[in-house]
């Protein structure tokens, strides 16, 4: 019997020392930046304090991260917005769930 682990442990997302500094530039410079820019800031804040608190910076790492999806998102977002498809049919999830209570 080995003591090593039968699976490879997966490699957390680690961004760049500057990738904070320079996504909160890139929200600022965008035409979101009046509520992107509060709403990262109170994540950040948030996931700062809990780093402090548990010694790991997982989550961190994981607003930085979706913060990332959401701005390299947003042109296809708004191209969709933009194209005036009907999404009418959308389904709310969380609408459905209430009426099944």
């Amino acid at each position: 019997m080995s003591a090593q682990p039968d699976h490879a442990p997966v490699t957390p997302y680690a961004p760049a020392p500057g990738a904070p500094a320079e996504l909160l530039a890139q929200l600022r410079a965008d035409a979101r930046a009046n509520s992107w820019v509060p709403a990262f800031e109170r994540e950040w804040s948030a996931a700062l304090e809990e780093s402090r608190r548990t010694f790991s910076l997982a989550g961190l790492y994981e607003v930085v991260q979706d913060w990332q999806g959401r701005l390299a998102s947003a042109p296809a977002v708004d191209a969709f917005v933009a194209s005036g498809c009907d999404d009418s049919d959308f389904i709310d999830m969380a609408e459905l769930r209430g009426r099944r209570r």
